[in-house]
């Protein structure tokens, strides 16, 4: 049913697939629960023990952020997928235009390509692992390294790479198939990992485990401490854990890219099949490989390398690696062969084996770079944080736009190409979410704690501090992208932005733009003003150019919404 499921997909992609081709329950258990069992939860699991995470954090804050997960899937997109019945590419140009659809599906490509080539590096230190078994010594990549480390890393890449790619170029249902088989013996050799792990610890710390709290004990004591990150790691507490299982697939549910999968359930309460993903990869998986990891900073602190291969086969000899190797491609396959039709909506005219084929290439490329792998946890919030916008505006268009007396659908009735209401949501929102990122939190915070404009605890102020992180600044971005929609809506719509009064305003915040990039710089130049200010000022100017400016600049009066 799985393999039946995942070879629909690819039908009705422009018209609401009929009630005869949708698919039961059953379906999307199978798909999810091996979709989510990957070759990347071994480095997932990895990184939250190098990030000091405790065993209370990581234990709960999984359990509660992986059901907010499932609620999203089930309250936001599943109900509007069982609604329209449309793939995410249709309903996006219905509300967006072809044009703005055109620079998402670029966006949502090479995305695609850095999370396979994520997966191919996974798969790869498998192979790496094997080579050194046979053959001796094999470098493979550290835990900070940015770049490949060795001739022998890069040929290991560009060969499991070049096979993924030529197999989701020309067998694409053959693989899918093949992933159907292979995910209920993966989740059991992942729960393996756990199991030996786990034994590995007693035995090696004589612990005797007479009863569950004795079990806790073992795991509060000696698997996940809670102590100090490794260097160039960010402190993982219960809020990190619980946000980032929610939002590392914030792409698939909150940014709506599974409306794709779930248009084919007969009902919209079916997306509580992805609890199967979320508590056997995201939860199991996870806490299985965190483990792993675990047992080997046990043995040796010094070995802080995060190698999925030599993790796996330490635990389950070659089984272990046959499972990371069959992980990242089963995997991998369908990432390239999802990223391929993204590049290849762009250009209709060139064959679907030649896209796909190119973009497994540039996985490969990427996957030969470490840095993607070993910072996967914040890659993938940002990959959430780049596609997220455009949730929000699918959410709005569907459920708000109409009872606030605006149009639905805009570019379908209007006949336009670009949806500036929809653009300035994405692109704003991701501005103000990445520049908020990159703020120097603690600074800020000691800075107006110096003027008394706050007066804070220490938990307050290491909240604060905190608040920035990648991880958080989605959620208020949603609510941001849903309210700069609405806003711009009205003021295409109703015609508001071809008035000289609005166009006048306008102008003026882009002259005010201007004056924060020449002016901040002076100060600064005499001694009065801090570097650091004058950056965060230059930036805020910037975005706040290239808001205001379209909205006035260069633009005829023939943009009003068509009337109803």
């Amino acid at each position: 049913m799985a393999e039946e499921q995942s070879n629909a997909i690819d039908e009705f992609e422009r018209e609401p697939v009929p009630r005869g081709s949708l698919l039961g329950f059953k379906s999307f258990l199978g798909m999810y629960a091996g979709e989510h069992c990957a070759g990347t939860e071994l480095m997932i699991g990895s990184l939250f023990v190098a990030a000091g995470v405790s065993a209370f954090d990581l234990v709960f804050g999984l359990l509660l952020g992986n059901a907010l997960a499932v609620l999203s899937w089930m309250l936001l997109c599943a109900p509007i997928a069982t609604r329209t019945r449309l793939t995410l590419y249709c309903q996006l140009e219905k509300i967006c235009g072809r044009n703005l659809v055109t620079v998402y599906n670029l966006a949502n490509g090479v995305m695609f390509c850095f999370l396979a080539g994520a997966m191919i590096t996974v798969s790869a230190t498998a192979v790496g692992e094997w080579i050194r078994l046979r053959w001796g010594e094999f470098p493979m990549p550290g835990l900070n390294d940015l770049y490949p480390n060795s001739v022998g890393w890069v040929f290991a890449v560009l060969g499991v790479g070049t096979a993924i790619s030529l197999v989701a170029a020309s067998g694409y249902r053959t693989v899918a198939r093949f992933a159907n088989i292979a995910a209920p013996w993966m989740v059991l050799v992942f729960l393996g990992f756990g199991l030996i792990g786990l034994r590995q610890f007693i035995t090696a710390t004589g612990a005797e485990i007479d009863s569950a709290g004795d079990l806790w004990r073992l795991a509060k004591n000696e698997i996940w401490t809670g102590g100090d990150p490794l260097p160039g790691k960010v402190k993982f507490t219960f809020w990190h854990v619980t946000f980032f299982a929610w939002f590392c697939n914030m792409a698939m549910h909150v940014g709506m890219s599974d409306l794709t999968v779930f248009r084919y359930a007969r009902k919209s309460w079916y997306a509580i099949a992805t609890s199967a993903g979320m508590y056997v990869g995201h939860f199991m998986a996870w806490i299985s490989a965190s483990i792993l990891y675990a047992y080997q900073l046990h043995l040796d602190p010094k070995d802080t390398d995060i190698l999925p291969g030599p993790l796996a086969y330490k635990a389950a000899g070659i089984a272990g690696l046959i499972c990371v190797i069959i992980a990242g491609w089963t995997t991998a396959n369908p990432t390239i062969y999802r990223a391929g039709l993204a590049f290849q909506a762009i250009m209709p005219k060139r064959s679907r084996f030649t896209v796909t084929l190119l973009t497994g290439l540039v996985a490969t490329v990427a996957g030969m770079f470490p840095a993607i792998a070993m910072k996967l946890l914040d890659f993938v919030m940002l990959y959430g944080m780049v596609l997220m916008p455009m949730g929000a505006v699918i959410l709005v268009d569907h459920y708000l736009i109409r009872r606030l007396g605006l149009r639905n659908n805009y570019a379908e009735h209007s006949g336009k190409t670009f949806n500036v209401a929809a653009a300035y949501a994405w692109f704003g929102t991701f501005a103000v979410c990445i520049t908020v990122v990159f703020l120097d939190m603690k600074s800020i915070v000691e800075w107006l704690e110096a003027r008394n404009v706050l007066s804070l605890s220490d938990n307050g102020r290491e909240f604060l501090v905190q608040a920035n992180q990648i991880y958080f600044v989605s959620l208020p971005g949603w609510f941001l992208a849903a309210a700069i929609y609405i806003v711009v809506s009205a003021i295409w719509q109703r015609g508001i932005h071809e008035t000289s009064t609005f166009r006048a305003v306008a102008a003026s915040i882009s002259w005010l733009a201007l004056a924060g990039i020449v002016v901040p710089p002076i100060p600064y130049l005499l001694g009065k003003a801090d570097l650091d200010t004058v950056k965060l000022l230059m930036l805020c100017s910037t975005i706040l150019w290239f808001l205001a400016t379209p909205l006035w600049m260069g633009l005829k009066r023939s943009d009003r919404a068509t009337d109803d």
